[in-house]
C-alpha cells in the first residue's frame, strides 16, 4: 500500500479517560485509511488501549508506534515512543513510578525523572505556552539522544506564536516536528468532545466556556491539509522518527515464574513428583493403564508446550490455601486435565467425567491454559495477600477490568453534561423498556417523547457513540499476572481503589491477545458456608468432619432435589433450576452435571431441553446414525447439551484434529460477534457426509452449534459445580440448621436474603431463637440446648449500624450467666450502639420491650428514686403492637421472627380471595386464581424471549408467576415498580411445578405503607 511520508505522533484514544472522543481502533483505522506511514497511541500515563490498537493495525498492515504522554508538575508536556523493547521497558517502568506515587487514576511525574533511564525512547516536549528555555535546557544537559518539539497547529495559535516555537527551537538546536495531537479520529466527534470535556470537569457544555476545545481541529488531517498546516522538514522529521521505532507488541515474552522449584530440581521432573505423589492418593499405589497412559500424555504435552512452572506455580497456591483450611476448587477447563486432580487443584476425575484434555491444552491452539480456582469468598483475600508477598508487588499484580459507559450511564452523564433537568433523564432510564429489542436505543430515545424533536436526535446520537467508552480502570474480579521478572516490564502497573491492591492496565482480553498468563483467584461463597458448616459439625461431633466423610449418592438427598426443594443449594437454587428438579428428577452425580448445564441459555436457545427430557422420560425414541457418535452422547441422550460434546463431534464424526475442534469451539463462542463459525461449516459437513453420515443429521448438528451461540455451558465447569451442589444439598438434608446457620454467616451470597433463608428452614422444622444480647454471639451459632442438631441463635451481625470490634470487647465482658442490669451494658458502649440494639430488641430479656428498653436508657428512669415510692419508681410503658414490632424488626435487622406482613394484611378488602402459595397446591391445572406477594426476585434471562419471571413471598412460601412480553408492555409500572404485587392469571401444573400465568397485575404496595414498612426492609 502507498503511504504519505507523514506518522501521527501524538494520538490519544479514549484511554486518556474522558478525553479522547475515539476508540483506538477507530484512530489506527482512519490513518490507515488516510494512508500515513504510522499512527502512535500516546494515552496518558497510560498503555491501557495499545493491545487494541496492536490488534487493528495488524489487521489493517499499518504501522503502530506505542508511547505515552505525560504532564510534568513543572506544567511541562512530554510524550514518550518506544524505540525497541528496551525502551518499552523504560516507558512501562516510568508510567509504574509515576502511577504507584498517587492514588487510583492519578499520577506524579517531575521533569528531572525524564533525564536518565530513557535513552531508548524517542523524547518530544509539546509546544505549549508555558514551555521555557530552561526546561529545554535541563533536559539537553542530561539526555544522550535528542530532543523534538511537537508542533502542533489546531488553527488555535497564529503564525507568529508558530514561528516563535520554532525559533525557541531553533535557538536551542531542537528539531521540529509536526503533529495534530489528535483526540479524535474525525471531525464529527467534536460533540462528543465538548460533552467528555463538561463531564471531566464537573460542569455543563453550556456554562464550560474556554474549557471546550475551540474548534474540531484535534483529528486526523489528509495529506493535502498537512501540508498546508506544516512546513516539509516537519512532516518528513514525523516519518523520519517513526522508522526509528521498531517495536511491536509482538516482541513480549512472557516467562512464568520459577520460584516453586526446589534446588537440585527440574522443573521436569519436580512436576512429575508431585503428580506420581498425588496419584498414589488419588487412585491407590497400582494405577490403571488407561490411567497411567493418560498421566504420561500429558505430562508429554506439557512438557513440550514449556507449561511446567504454571502448573507448578497454581500447585504452590493451591497447596497454600489447603494448609491455610481454605476451602477451594478448580474448575473450568483444568477439570479436564487428570494432571490437576493429582495435585488437587480440581477435584473432579475426567475420566469418570468422561471430559477431553484437548479442550484444556492442544499444540495448535499454541496459548496458555486456563485454570480457575474458586477459595471461599471470605477468605480469598489471604490467598490474594499470599501472591503479593511470596513474589512481590513487582512480580503479581490483578488484571484490569475495564468499566465502560452502558446506556444508562451514558443518559446520565450526557444529560448532565447538557444541563437536562433530572425528571426527563429520570424518565429515560425508569419509563422506556431497554429490554425491547424491537427498536434500537436511538428509537427508544427519539420515540420516548421525554425530550423535544429537535434536541432528541442530537442526545440520542450521544448516546449511541459513548456506549463503550472507557469509564476507568478497575480490578478484575481476581485475575492475577505473576511473572519470573519484573512484571512492569511487560505491562505498567497501578495502584487499585482497594488498599493493598495493585494492577496491571491490561485487562483479560488484552492478556489473551498476548498470550500472557492469568491466574484466577476466585470467590465462591458456597465454599465459604460448606468450610464453616462442616466446623460446625465438627465441634458438635468432637472430631474432624471434611468433605471426603460425606456419603455420595445418598437417596434421601436426591429424593428432596427431586421435590424442587433447593433454596440455598449452590447452582439449583434459582426459581428455573427448582422448576426443572422435578422434571429432570436426579438421582446420580452425572444428573446434576446435566441439570447444572441444561438450565442455560445455549441449551434452551438450541432446543435441546425439551427433546432430553421426552427422551429420559422414555417419550422419545434414542437413536444414533454410527457408534462413534453414540459414545459422545449417550450420557445426554442423543442430545448434545455441552461444548466439549460439539469438539467431540467434530473429531469423530467429521474428521477434526482436537486443535481444529477447539478452534470450533472458540468460533462458536464469538459467531455472533465475528461470523467465523461459518467459515467451518463446509469443512464439518463435508467431513460427515465423507464418513457416511446423511446431510440432514451433518446440517442438524451445526444448526445446534448455532443455537449455542454464546451461551454454550462446559461440560468440565458443570462437572466441577455438580461437586457443590452434591455437597451442599447433603448438607441441607440431613442437617439443614447447621446448613442454615452457615449460609447466614456467610452472606452476602445466593439468590436469598436471610429473611427468605430464615423462613424456608423455619418451614422445615427448625427452630430461629432471637437476638438477645444475653445469648447471640456476633455471628449466629448453634444452640444445641434447645435441639439435639440444634436451633439457630440468631447474631448481633444482623443487627444494622453495629461495629464489630465494639461488641466484641461488650461480649468480652459479658460474665458467665449474662447481664444483669442495663448499666454493665451502657458503660460499654457509645450510645449509637446502645440504640441500635435497642431497637432490635436485643435487650427484651434483660429490660423488657423495646419501649421499656428505650425507657430505661433514656434516663428518665432512675435505678435509685429518692423521692417516690416504691410503687411509683417503675413507669410500665404499653407494650408495642406486633405491626410495630414487626416494622421494627425489618428496620432494624431486614428479618422478623413474627408473623410474615401478609399475615396481617390477609383479611384487608383489597385482597380477599387472593390464596397463599400453600393453598395453590391444590389448586387445577388451567384454574384461574389470584395471588399476592411481596416482590423479591425479578429476573428477565436473555434466553427467554423477554419473559420475565416474578418470585411473590407470602406467609407460605414462594409463587412463580410468568409474565409475557405484551402484558409486561401494557402493566409495565405495576410490575417493575410493585413491592406488594397482586397477580390473576391462570395457573399451570407440570410435575408438581406450578407457574401463573400472568393476565392481571396490580400494584398493592400502598398497604405496605399503612404498615409502615418499605421494600428495602425485606432484602
Amino acid at each position: 500500500m502507498n503511504t504519505i511520508p507523514f506518522a501521527e505522533l501524538n494520538a490519544q484514544s479514549n484511554f486518556s479517560f474522558l478525553y479522547g472522543a475515539s476508540h483506538p481502533e477507530e484512530l489506527v483505522e482512519q490513518a490507515q485509511q488516510y494512508q500515513y506511514q504510522a499512527i502512535a497511541i500516546t494515552d496518558e500515563c497510560s498503555l491501557s488501549g495499545v493491545v487494541r490498537a496492536h490488534q487493528q493495525a495488524t489487521q489493517l498492515g499499518i504501522k503502530l508506534l506505542i508511547g505515552s504522554q505525560f504532564t510534568c508538575q513543572e506544567q511541562c508536556q512530554i510524550v514518550l515512543l518506544a524505540k525497541d523493547l528496551q525502551g518499552y521497558q523504560q516507558l512501562c517502568r516510568l508510567i509504574t513510578a509515576a502511577r504507584k506515587n498517587s492514588h487510583k487514576g492519578h499520577y506524579q511525574l517531575n521533569l528531572s525523572q525524564f533525564e536518565k533511564d530513557l535513552d531508548n525512547c524517542i523524547l518530544l516536549i509539546k509546544a505549549t505556552p508555558q514551555l521555557t528555555t530552561a526546561q529545554l535546557h535541563q533536559l539537553q544537559i542530561v539526555r544522550k539522544q535528542p530532543l523534538y518539539l511537537l508542533l502542533h497547529n489546531d488553527l488555535t495559535e497564529t503564525s507568529q506564536q508558530l514561528n516563535d516555537y520554532r525559533h525557541l527551537a531553533k535557538s536551542n538546536q531542537v528539531r521540529c516536528v509536526a503533529s495534530m495531537n489528535p483526540r479524535m479520529h474525525l471531525a464529527k466527534r467534536k460533540k462528543l468532545a465538548d460533552v467528555l470535556d463538561a463531564i471531566r470537569h464537573h460542569t455543563c457544555v453550556q456554562q464550560a466556556g474556554f474549557l471546550l476545545s475551540p474548534n474540531a481541529e484535534r483529528r486526523l488531517l489528509r495529506w493535502p491539509q498537512l501540508q498546508q498546516r506544516y512546513r516539509a522538514e516537519e512532516l518528513a522529521l514525523s516519518s523520519e522518527l517513526a522508522e526509528q521505532c521498531q517495536f511491536s507488541l509482538n516482541e513480549l515474552r512472557y516467562q512464568y515464574p520459577k520460584d516453586c522449584v526446589p534446588k537440585g530440581y527440574t522443573a521436569q521432573d519436580y512436576l512429575r513428583i508431585l503428580v506420581e505423589r498425588g496419584a498414589k492418593k488419588r487412585f491407590g499405589k497400582t494405577l490403571a493403564d488407561e490411567i497411567r497412559q493418560q498421566i504420561d500424555h500429558e505430562l508429554a504435552l506439557i512438557s513440550e508446550l514449556n507449561y511446567e512452572h504454571y502448573f507448578l506455580t497454581i500447585y504452590d497456591i493451591v497447596d497454600y490455601a489447603r494448609n491455610q483450611q481454605i476451602l477451594c476448587q478448580g474448575r473450568g477447563s483444568a477439570a479436564n486435565s487428570v494432571v490437576c486432580y493429582c495435585l488437587y487443584i480440581t477435584e473432579v476425575h475426567p475420566q469418570q467425567a468422561g471430559l477431553l484434555f484437548e479442550r484444556f491444552i492442544s499444540k495448535e491452539r499454541d496459548e496458555p491454559p486456563d485454570i480457575d480456582v474458586d477459595f471461599e469468598h471470605q477468605r480469598r483475600e489471604e490467598v490474594i495477600q499470599y501472591i503479593y508477598q511470596k513474589y512481590g508487588r513487582d512480580r503479581a499484580a490483578l488484571a484490569a477490568s475495564i468499566v465502560t459507559y452502558r446506556t444508562r450511564s451514558a443518559i446520565n452523564d450526557i444529560g448532565k453534561a447538557l444541563a437536562i433537568p433530572a425528571h426527563i433523564l429520570h424518565s429515560l432510564n425508569h419509563h422506556i423498556d431497554w429490554r425491547d429489542k424491537s427498536s434500537n436505543t436511538r428509537e427508544k430515545i427519539i420515540k420516548s417523547g421525554s425530550l423535544p424533536a429537535a434536541h432528541a436526535h442530537h442526545f440520542a446520537e450521544l448516546v449511541e457513540q459513548l456506549r463503550g467508552f472507557p469509564r476507568h480502570l478497575s480490578q478484575h474480579v481476581g485475575g492475577f499476572v505473576i511473572a519470573q521478572g519484573q512484571l512492569c516490564d511487560l505491562v505498567p502497573i497501578e495502584n487499585a481503589a482497594m488498599a493493598e491492591r495493585t494492577i496491571i492496565q491490561w485487562d483479560k482480553n488484552d492478556l489473551e491477545a498476548l498470550h500472557l498468563m492469568k491466574v484466577d483467584i476466585l470467590a465462591l461463597g458456597m465454599l465459604s458456608a460448606i468450610r464453616r458448616c462442616l466446623r460446625s459439625l465438627s465441634e458438635r461431633e468432637q472430631r474432624r468432619i471434611s468433605l471426603s466423610d460425606i456419603p455420595q449418592n445418598d437417596p434421601c438427598t436426591y429424593d428432596m432435589l427431586c421435590r424442587g426443594d433447593s433454596i440455598g443449594i449452590f447452582q439449583v437454587e434459582s426459581r428455573a433450576q427448582m422448576s426443572m428438579l422435578p422434571r429432570l428428577k436426579p438421582r446420580s452425580y452425572y444428573d446434576l452435571v446435566i441439570e447444572v448445564a441444561i438450565v442455560r441459555p445455549g441449551p434452551i436457545q438450541g432446543d435441546m431441553v425439551h427433546p432430553y427430557l421426552r427422551r429420559r422420560h422414555g417419550e422419545e425414541t434414542v437413536s444414533y446414525p454410527s457408534p462413534e457418535v453414540e459414545s459422545v452422547l449417550s450420557r445426554t441422550l442423543g442430545i448434545p447439551i455441552f461444548q466439549e460434546q460439539v469438539i467431540k463431534l467434530a473429531m469423530v464424526a467429521a474428521g477434526f484434529s482436537g486443535g481444529e475442534a477447539d478452534q470450533l469451539r472458540r468460533a462458536m463462542a464469538a459467531w455472533k460477534r465475528n461470523g467465523k463459525l461459518r467459515y467451518f461449516k463446509d469443512k464439518l459437513i463435508n467431513g460427515m457426509l465423507s464418513r457416511g453420515y446423511q446431510l440432514d443429521f451433518a446440517e442438524r448438528l451445526f444448526s445446534q452449534i448455532l443455537g449455542f451461540g454464546e451461551y454454550g455451558f462446559p461440560e468440565s465447569h458443570a462437572a466441577s459445580f455438580a461437586l457443590l451442589v452434591y455437597i451442599s444439598s447433603w448438607l441441607k438434608c440431613h442437617e439443614p440448621a447447621a446448613f442454615c446457620c452457615a449460609l447466614l454467616n456467610s452472606q452476602p451470597m445466593g439468590f436469598y436474603s436471610p429473611s427468605q433463608l430464615i423462613q424456608d428452614i423455619q418451614r422445615h422444622g427448625v427452630s430461629i431463637l432471637a437476638i438477645d444480647i444475653n445469648h447471640s454471639a456476633w455471628e449466629h451459632h448453634l444452640d444445641y440446648q434447645s435441639a439435639a442438631k440444634g436451633a439457630i441463635r440468631l447474631g448481633l451481625k444482623q443487627i444494622k449500624g453495629l461495629n464489630r470490634h465494639k461488641i466484641n470487647r461488650l461480649l468480652q465482658q459479658r460474665p458467665a450467666q449474662g447481664f444483669t442490669h442495663l448499666a454493665q451494658i451502657t458503660a460499654c458502649l457509645d450510645q449509637s450502639s446502645l440504640n441500635a440494639l435497642a431497637s432490635a430488641d436485643a435487650f427484651a430479656g434483660l429490660a423488657g420491650h423495646r419501649h421499656q428498653t428505650r425507657w430505661k436508657m433514656s434516663g428518665i428512669e432512675p435505678d435509685l428514686p429518692l423521692f417516690a415510692m416504691p410503687s411509683e419508681a417503675k413507669v410500665q410503658l404499653p407494650v408495642p403492637s406486633e405491626i410495630e414490632d414487626i416494622t421494627q424488626d425489618y428496620l432494624t435487622t431486614n428479618l422478623s421472627l413474627r408473623h410474615h406482613p401478609l399475615q396481617l394484611l390477609r383479611e384487608h378488602q383489597a385482597l380477599k380471595n387472593c390464596l397463599s402459595q400453600l393453598q395453590l397446591q391444590g389448586c387445577q391445572h388451567g384454574q384461574l386464581v389470584t395471588v399476592v406477594g411481596l416482590v423479591v426476585g425479578r429476573q428477565r434471562p436473555g434466553a427467554t424471549a423477554d419473559v420475565t419471571f416474578v418470585t411473590l413471598e407470602d406467609e407460605t412460601g414462594n409463587s412463580n408467576v410468568i409474565v409475557w412480553p405484551a402484558t409486561a408492555k401494557a402493566q409495565r409500572k405495576a410490575l417493575i415498580s410493585s413491592r406488594l404485587l397482586k397477580v390473576t392469571g391462570r395457573l399451570e401444573r407440570c410435575d408438581n411445578v406450578l407457574h401463573i400465568i400472568a393476565g392481571k397485575l396490580e400494584d398493592c404496595s400502598w398497604l405496605l405503607a399503612d404498615l409502615s414498612i418499605h421494600s428495602r426492609d425485606f432484602r
